[in-house]
């Protein structure tokens, strides 16, 4: 049997009667359904934003992303400029740790995905008359510094990098916690408690694990819970 993948569907209008009245809306869902038409594609979610292109503060998108983590899902857009007018906003994209499609736009998925999408924030902050001085003043700092510019660093990881990388690990958990703490709330309102009890229940919702696996282990909810009972701003 062939799984279907999964999809975030994710709209924007840029005014409140465009969004009351649909104008635009029917389009961008067209073009969203005409390019998963393949028969193997699963839109469990679907978000609509009014708002301004300007701005970056659109809860309907921070909904939209978190529903993609949970779920081990793609965010799909139907038009590329949709989403690429704010540099700031296309970096909070590349940290939200989902991959992105755009329907007028190849499916490219994956690192080069994720590259596709640097280089449309690179290309914004170019557009804002920013990226040069920025790159410039780094390089000269780094200079200054008399730090190596370019080439093979060599093998070996500092012990620097390896806190980075624990740091990055650990940032990911915490988010991967948060995105699930709503529901787990609702499981235990619904009177499931035990890890066991909500293993099952994340198990038969279809969330998968963070590794991706389809089935949970009492274990697995013991960590989440605890990683959640962390105080915040405490180091793990």
């Amino acid at each position: 049997m062939t799984v279907k993948r999964r999809f975030v569907a994710y709209y924007r209008v840029s005014t409140r009667k465009q969004g009351q009245s649909g104008l635009g809306l029917d389009a961008q869902r067209a073009a969203v359904a005409n390019h998963l038409g393949d028969g193997r594609a699963n839109i469990i979610a679907e978000f609509t934003e009014v708002e301004s292109g300007r701005r970056n503060d659109r809860p309907a998108l921070d909904e939209a992303l978190t529903t993609a983590r949970l779920h081990r899902a793609t965010l799909v857009v139907a038009k590329v400029d949709r989403l690429t007018r704010s540099v700031g906003f296309l970096e909070r994209l590349l940290e939200a740790g989902v991959d992105v499609r755009f329907a007028d736009l190849p499916a490219i998925e994956g690192p080069t995905g994720r590259f596709m999408l640097q280089q449309m924030a690179a290309v914004a902050e170019l557009e804002a008359g920013l990226i040069s001085a920025r790159t410039k003043a780094a390089l000269a700092a780094a200079k200054a510094r008399g730090q190596r510019l370019g080439g093979d660093r060599g093998g070996n990881l500092s012990s620097t990098a390896r806190a980075l990388g624990r740091d990055a690990q650990a940032k990911i958990a915490d988010r991967r916690a948060g995105d699930l703490a709503p529901l787990l709330g609702k499981l235990r309102a619904e009177g499931k408690t035990s890890p066991t009890e909500i293993a099952r229940a994340l198990t038969a919702s279809g969330i998968p694990t963070a590794r991706g696996k389809a089935n949970w282990s009492a274990p697995q909810v013991t960590l989440i819970q605890a990683r959640l009972a962390k105080p915040k701003g405490r180091e793990t």
